[in-house]
């Protein structure tokens, strides 16, 4: 039987000395404690309550065979839900005892120095060559407003960032610091949103020229950053399209072909697939020596 605040509130009234109905204790929980007699059957006419026999061995019942050694916390952790799996191991022994993602945060990386804090700490972000930084407290992560935040989809273009260099110096013409976040695992995009959404600084979104990458940049970035947010759009963006994949273009079609554009930006980028139904991935790049044309803010 599924834990619940409302199962809890029914075992601490049973627990209290109350009758409930029959009716409202369904499940095998209360079949089986009717069973071995730790609830007793009250009969008035044509209806049925059941109560606990006594509050000790109700108690004992449910610590022994469900794990509930403390009714009122186990109440208050449910209601709660966001109790650490230390204290829930304390409280009930069952560390999973209410569901809680433990691994919140993402993914950070650069090619230069980003002097940030994190927990009211100071820190500078620029790993070793094949490490990264992860930021678990990101509620706590602060950077400086200049800074320029850029999401990458894959994780391989987020691995090789220094070998895109030019490409994201092109996209910030003003030489503005680049800090880059990851996409990826994502399980973690909307810790990575909640952080963009809390700060002030310009995003650029980067990923896969097709369908389907437009649809993740308007869909989970440009939906709750407006304008601070852009698609980073190469130079070479037709030709590199052209040369991308069909079956890429006809497989995400079903589902992306009828995508609204909601960025006037990218307008160009979105016919540019549909004219030559084809994709291309962000991969691509990597290597290659190309230079962006930034697209101007277009007033709505």
């Amino acid at each position: 039987m599924k834990k619940t605040v409302a199962l809890m509130d029914k075992l601490l009234r049973l627990a209290h000395g109350e009758a409930l109905p029959a009716s409202s204790l369904k499940g095998e929980w209360f079949e089986r404690m009717a069973a071995e007699g730790v609830l007793v059957v009250i009969v008035h006419g044509s209806h049925k309550s059941l109560r606990a026999r006594d509050e000790r061995s109700f108690r004992e019942f449910l610590a022994g065979q469900y794990e509930l050694r403390n009714l009122e916390a186990c109440r208050d952790l449910l209601a709660q839900g966001g109790a650490d799996r230390a204290t829930q191991v304390n409280l009930t022994g069952d560390s999973k005892f209410v569901s809680r993602r433990t691994f919140c945060g993402f993914l950070v990386h650069s090619f230069q120095p980003i002097p940030a804090m994190l927990n009211g700490t100071p820190m500078t972000i620029l790993p070793q060559d094949g490490s990264f930084v992860f930021v678990y407290d990101y509620r706590d992560f602060v950077i400086p407003e200049d800074v320029v935040v850029i999401g990458i989809e894959n994780p391989e273009n987020f691995r090789h960032v220094a070998a895109q260099k030019r490409l994201f110096e092109s996209a910030v013409p003003d030489g503005a610091r680049m800090l880059f976040v990851s996409r990826y695992p994502q399980g973690q995009t909307k810790d990575l949103v909640h952080w963009l959404q809390s700060i002030p600084n310009r995003y650029v979104h980067w990923g896969d020229l097709d369908l389907a990458g437009i649809h993740i940049y308007l869909s989970e970035f440009y939906k709750h950053l407006g304008k601070r947010a852009s698609l980073l759009i190469p130079a070479d963006y037709e030709s590199r399209i052209a040369w991308g994949s069909r079956g890429r273009y006809e497989k995400q079609f079903a589902r992306f072909g009828k995508l609204e554009c909601g960025d006037p930006r990218i307008k160009e980028v979105l016919d540019c697939i549909h004219r030559h139904h084809r994709g291309y991935d962000q991969e691509g790049y990597i290597k290659d020596s190309v230079c962006l044309q930034p697209k101007p803010d277009v007033e709505s």
